[in-house]
């Protein structure tokens, strides 16, 4: 099966941007008292976190036999986050015969009684694989990936790389694969490591990623003046150790390799307790921009959403500064739960990257990799990004530090040529970003794609217009022309991270980010509310969905394009369940190919016909009986279809045909491939006034995979 769909596993995420330099002294103690939950998640103490992931692992056995898993597969417990009436949210990775699934996430949804809802699934349903003993070696599939690798060049494995087997179910049909690291040089320096998915039988490469993902910059930063941090006082000196954020360490690298930056780290202490001097000259400097920085985005964690740190288990994460040697990059590695400063380059006059936003990005980055866990490539790695974007833009919000005043402009203090590393406002300003969603959304690099995102934010908190923010011009131009006010950036900060921790997983794209979205503000607003609504038109204005319809109140409807359409698109349809968004309803299939799937997207709604895609010899047929085709007029079946191939040529290998009571009316194929959803109709007059079987079955050849997707199917 060589089905391509977005994968990465996000195991490091990285942000290069600039820092600036401080100088401290001992803090306060932080007041007491939280505000009120944005999120609707309850606060948990770290007993009281065990206590419900225990409760989660005892039910794990149960869950998985009601789920319809196999009896080769395991639930394992990753996270619970439960409401304030009570309901619980719990996530849980997948293992088959022991090997970890990569997109085998779920979250199973229950409510205050405990009674099981619903189930979000990154691939649903079962897990079946030809068996766990590859054909292929791992020194063969090391091999390839070194030859394969595209992020880094001279690529070569070393003693810290690692080959590993484990079972990919990104795409519809699971596969036995290896997931390999080599280093070689990249954008963070010349230890750039990249991971390579290798099909453990055929040797085809499934994907590849940055382990340490990062974009270059440049810039001098700016000093955020005197700040307040918080230290330990042991025997007769002090250390940089927070022991109110969760015993957080800064610690001096003292130029480790960024494949292992405690190598060398030493602990920073002293008999005095003022660190710093606010330059580079004292390598303390970056230590305390480090500590500010991640104090106040543990902060904003806990007093918007109730979580304690990066796991929600209250235990901070080692920081490590001045890492490597002309390194301009920083980034969080969830495999050594830490987080890594360069000093950075000729490039930024080497200032080190301990920038506050930096800080607020790069632990955010932590924070997905312990919920959504979204793969570092396609469309769901934009997410990933723009994730990290829009809280350390909150964190900068939050810090409230009058000479780094929050805006909407990411890396803004580096002096870069245009004033700053993206913009949340505009993002395709910079040239590169993309403001609006196309379809070729998942081909682009992630921290480009992130600005569709990262616009919808805008949107969402802001609205349209021009205005001053920060002290620098923001203009929330839609890409549909439409004009409306935002909600507030705490409103959808919250609808943000309840969407993210609650019904986002590892493969979730940008419709099915939507979707989450919105359920998200329903939770915390009313499934009528403005908020919602405005959510809804924020999404419309990058050119995503359609504006739900407006339930009154304080915001004056606008006009929205007319794109893809939700529901059923013809109230006069003899099919049911035409739009899908019931499921598999008044339909038989012979897979599982209606799916509300976010591997792929709908035409309207959530669910769709995902049909064939294998990359081997095989058919499906999906078909509704009793179909009372009209007895007037010229009778039509119409539907959407969007076909991706990896065949090429005009040569039809791969088939989708239509049928009435057998009689085969049109065919299509892999030469009919489509970058979006096309419209077809099928004439249908030679049925007129009849009762009939209607068919859609598809073949597919020995070699390479075609995608047939299937939405809103229409007689009348």
């Amino acid at each position: 099966m060589n089905r391509k769909t977005a994968l990465a596993a996000a195991v490091a995420a990285a942000l290069t941007l600039g820092t600036v330099a401080v100088a401290s002294s001992q803090s306060p103690a932080l007041a007491s008292g939280t505000a009120a939950n944005g999120a609707g998640f309850q606060a948990m103490t770290p007993v009281g976190r065990v206590a419900v992931m225990e409760q989660a692992e005892k039910e794990a056995k149960g869950l998985a036999k009601s789920l319809g898993l196999g009896p080769d597969e395991r639930l394992l417990p990753k996270d619970v986050m439960v409401d304030n009436d009570g309901s619980r949210h719990v996530r849980y990775d997948r293992t088959y015969r022991g090997l970890p699934v990569i997109g085998g996430d779920l979250v199973v949804h229950h409510d205050k009684n405990g009674k099981t809802t619903s189930t979000t699934w990154a691939h649903q349903g079962a897990i079946k694989v030809a068996g766990v003993t590859p054909k292929l070696s791992d020194k063969d599939a090391s091999a390839t990936a070194v030859r394969s690798a595209k992020h880094v060049k001279q690529a070569r494995t070393t003693n810290l790389d690692t080959s590993q087997l484990v079972v990919w179910a990104v795409g519809k049909v699971p596969v036995l694969a290896y997931r390999n690291t080599v280093t070689g040089a990249g954008d963070a320096g010349a230890d750039s490591r990249e991971a390579v998915l290798v099909d453990a039988a055929s040797g085809a490469v499934l994907d590849q990623y940055e382990v340490n993902q990062t974009v270059s910059g440049s810039g001098n930063g700016v000093n955020v003046g005197q700040v307040t941090i918080e230290t330990s006082q042991g025997g007769s000196g002090y250390t940089l150790t927070d022991a109110l954020h969760g015993s957080t360490v800064v610690y001096d690298s003292y130029n480790s390799p960024q494949s292992n930056p405690a190598q060398n780290a030493r602990t920073f202490s002293k008999s005095t307790n003022s660190w710093g001097n606010g330059s580079t000259s004292s390598r303390e400097s970056a230590a305390v921009d480090a500590s500010y920085g991640l104090a106040k985005t543990w902060d904003y964690y806990k007093s918007t959403f109730n979580r304690s740190g990066i796991r929600n288990d209250g235990r901070g994460a080692p920081a490590y500064v001045h890492v490597d040697n002309q390194l301009l990059n920083a980034f969080y590695d969830d495999s050594c739960f830490c987080m890594s400063f360069g000093d950075g380059s000729s490039q930024n006059g080497n200032t080190p990257l301990t920038a506050l936003d930096v800080a607020g990005h790069e632990m955010s980055h932590g924070v997905t990799a312990a919920t959504a866990n979204l793969n570092y490539s396609g469309e769901s790695g934009g997410l990933n990004e723009a994730t990290s974007d829009i809280f350390g833009t909150m964190v900068e919000f939050y810090a409230g530090n009058s000479t780094d005043p929050g805006d909407y402009y990411i890396g803004e203090k580096l002096r870069m040529g245009n004033g700053y590393l993206r913009r949340m406002d505009n993002p395709a300003a910079d040239g590169s970003s993309l403001s609006c969603y196309s379809s070729r959304a998942g081909q682009v690099d992630v921290h480009y794609s992130s600005g569709i995102a990262n616009h919808f934010f805008y949107l969402a908190a802001e609205g349209t217009g021009a205005k001053t923010i920060g002290g620098l011009s923001h203009n929330g131009t839609p890409c549909n022309g439409d004009s409306f006010s935002g909600i507030g950036k705490d409103k959808a900060a919250a609808v943000w991270y309840r969407a993210l921790s609650t019904y986002m997983t590892s493969t979730t794209n940008y419709s099915s980010a939507r979707t989450a979205t919105l359920q998200a503000a329903a939770d915390l607003y009313g499934a009528n509310s403005q908020e919602r609504y405005l959510v809804s038109k924020a999404w419309a204005a990058v050119s995503l969905g359609t504006a739900l319809p407006d339930p009154g109140g304080s915001q004056s409807p606008s006009p929205s394009p007319t794109s893809s359409p939700t529901g059923n698109p013809n109230p006069g349809n003899a099919l049911t369940n035409g739009d899908f968004e019931q499921g598999a309803t008044g339909w038989t299939q012979s897979a599982d190919d209606i799916t509300n799937s976010n591997q792929q997207q709908a035409h309207g709604g959530s669910w769709y016909a995902w049909m064939m895609g294998y990359g081997s010899a095989a058919s499906e047929t999906l078909s509704q009986n009793n179909v009372a085709v009209p007895s007037a007029g010229s009778p039509k079946l119409t539907f959407w279809l969007k076909v991706t191939t990896q065949e090429t040529g005009a040569t039809a290998y791969d088939t989708l045909k239509v049928s009435a009571n057998g009689q085969t009316l049109a065919t299509y194929s892999n030469a009919n491939a489509s970058s979006g959803y096309v419209q077809k109709t099928v004439d249908l007059s030679a049925f007129r006034g009849q009762t009939v079987n209607l068919a859609l079955t598809g073949q597919e050849d020995a070699y390479l995979s075609t995608v047939f997707l299937v939405d809103d199917v229409s007689v009348g």
